[in-house]
């Protein structure tokens, strides 16, 4: 938890005064039972036959103004001390979630795949929620509940040494059973989380995938997984729930267990006149905050306990290095200087695999890119296309080989933001976001005139998207549900080209496009002064780029121009014929 309380710092006097503010209140706390014994004693004289003779009612008066006093200021120093404990609590987790966001972002895909979408999500919402708690609440009481403990005992010993004996003895009975409760919680909490991931990740999974389910009828089957998962959490939270709900019956039992040594040795004291009925009242009430201290600290405990496992979950992402590696500037100039002079795109000896002890998901493939060239990418499903174009902008590292820009590798650390500035990416899966078409537009560039932001949507082929949405302001929901697949297609290729890019990687990005759109929008980007990485399982999309790399199970099979492809790739051809009836491409098949 180091990592943790470094975000403390800016909180220094709050979470200083949250506790120091609960002593003082406390302090007041522990002195009630001793005016309640002065009245007893003094005030209220000597009992004869039921009534009390000679009372000082004016004693009376001004105890019970003392005690008003104590509870006023006690009231104010409470108050006060849950404001500072609570702004300390959620300013320190914003932090947190701040920070925890930023890490997610600088983490390479590889790392995210591993941790997985709900997993990220649990720990920013649900353990960074029960952080918050758990420090609030361990502000407030770690000091206030030990200080009465320890501070009643001492008071009971100031009365009477023999009381004290008891007072020592429930506490550390207490202490046990409080200790022994917080070792069972802590595994069990980390457990229970964990658990809530796996919900987590059936709900995420459901809900993106909802049409496809019931598109097959698989509703039922995972409901059924759902619910397992589901009911493997509830037991783990009855379980955990089970633990934390023994703590106070065994408190209560306890406590009023040494409430009756307490009393029945205080009946032999005042018989034998070492001790008076104040000072036994005083005694009671002293016990009394004692059980009513040592319930909170279980709770206390059982709640820090789950913000710790909480905690170490959290602080387990922020200690995460990103995998990918980045080569130091001057290690790097003097590895490539003698490149300088070499094509503008590298492919040396390339290989590259998503997980440690997999198969490699690309085999030393190697090829050079010139500027202003359009590179076409093709081969059949999980032959390597998105891995060869993601190790472009360095998504991935190489296993093997290198990748050159500019005759300088692309692990470079003075190439990461350079390079991915340089480079526009239309992914897969197209991708918009809440807002408006002008807002995720300019992502692509900041600063761009709308006039710059037109041009774009024009050679992407989605300037009548637009106009018929009602123009740049128009809104986008969530996910851009409200555009069909090759609308958003078409506007994530507009947001790649606004940025001007030198090199644009087209992963797939017409997929959703008619043959007529598809031809319009590779002439539209051949009039563009920069280098096209372009990916489909289309040959009429790659067939008049001025190189293709054709992938079979991540190896480069061929290279070369459509016609070179045609005479000399057996894979290639098998390609174009499967989507042209005897060859010609006036039918697709």
């Amino acid at each position: 938890m180091k990592k943790i309380l470094s975000y403390f710092k800016p909180y220094k006097w709050q979470s200083l005064m949250g506790p120091l503010l609960k002593l003082a209140e406390a302090t007041f706390e522990l002195l009630v039972p001793f005016v309640v014994a002065a009245i007893v004693d003094n005030g209220f004289g000597a009992e004869i036959n039921g009534a009390y003779l000679n009372a000082d009612k004016s004693y009376i008066v001004w105890a019970c103004v003392i005690l008003g006093a104590f509870g006023v200021f006690g009231f104010l120093f409470a108050v006060a001390a849950q404001f500072f404990s609570a702004r300390t609590a959620t300013g320190v987790c914003a932090l947190v979630r701040k920070d925890l966001f930023k890490k997610v972002q600088s983490l390479s895909y590889r790392d995210v795949d591993k941790l997985g979408e709900a997993t990220i999500l649990t720990r920013m919402t649900g353990d960074v929620d029960k952080l918050q708690t758990g420090i609030n609440l361990f502000l407030r009481l770690f000091l206030r509940s030990p200080f009465i403990v320890f501070g009643a005992m001492i008071c009971a010993l100031v009365i009477d040494f023999k009381s004290f004996g008891i007072f020592a003895v429930a506490i550390v009975a207490l202490a046990i059973v409080v200790y022994a409760v917080m070792l069972i919680c802590m595994p069990l909490s980390k457990k229970t989380q964990g658990k809530l991931d796996k919900v987590l990740l059936s709900t995420r999974e459901n809900l993106a995938g909802a049409r496809v389910l019931r598109a097959f009828c698989k509703e039922d089957d995972e409901r059924a997984q759902f619910n397992v998962r589901n009911e493997e959490l509830n037991k783990g939270r009855k379980r955990e729930g089970a633990i934390a709900a023994i703590t106070n019956p065994l408190t209560f039992v306890l406590i009023n267990a040494a409430i009756l040594w307490l009393l029945y040795n205080g009946a032999i004291s005042v018989e034998a006149g070492s001790l008076t009925q104040g000072q036994v009242i005083a005694l009671y009430n002293l016990m009394g905050q004692i059980l009513i201290e040592l319930i909170k600290l279980a709770n206390l405990i059982v709640t820090v306990a789950k913000a710790a496992a909480s905690g170490s979950r959290v602080e387990a992402v922020l200690k995460m290095q990103s995998s990918l590696k980045i080569l130091p500037d001057e290690r790097e100039n003097s590895q490539t200087a003698q490149n300088v002079n070499e094509p503008f795109i590298v492919f040396d000896g390339v290989s590259a695999r998503y997980t440690d002890g997999g198969e490699n998901a690309l085999e030393d493939v190697s090829f050079t890119a010139e500027r202003g060239q359009t590179i076409g990418v093709i081969g059949g499903t999980g032959s390597g296309k998105t891995t060869l174009v993601n190790l472009l902008p360095h998504f991935y590292d190489v296993n093997g080989g290198q990748v050159r820009v500019d005759g300088k590798n692309v692990q470079s650390a003075s190439l990461q933001t350079y390079l991915r500035n340089r480079i526009g990416v239309v992914p897969q899966k197209a991708k918009l976001f809440k807002g408006t078409i002008r807002s995720n537009l300019l992502w692509g560039k900041e600063n761009a005139t709308d006039e710059e932001l037109w041009q774009a949507l024009k050679l992407a082929q989605a300037e009548e998207v637009v106009r018929g949405k009602g123009g740049l302001d128009a809104p986008v929901e969530q996910g851009g549900k409200n555009f069909s697949g090759g609308q958003k297609q078409r506007l994530t290729i507009a947001r790649a080209i606004v940025r001007q890019p030198d090199i644009l990687i087209l992963d797939d990005s017409s997929s959703a496009l008619d043959y007529a759109t598809d031809a319009e929008l590779r002439k539209a980007i051949r009039t563009l002064d920069t280098t096209t990485f372009i990916v489909s399982q289309r040959t009429s999309s790659v067939r008049d780029a001025d190189k293709i790399i054709v992938l079979d199970d991540g190896k480069a099979v061929g290279i070369g121009t459509h016609d070179e492809l045609m005479e000399n790739c057996a894979v290639y051809r098998e390609i174009y014929f499967s989507q042209y009836k005897d060859g010609k491409e006036g039918g697709a098949a």
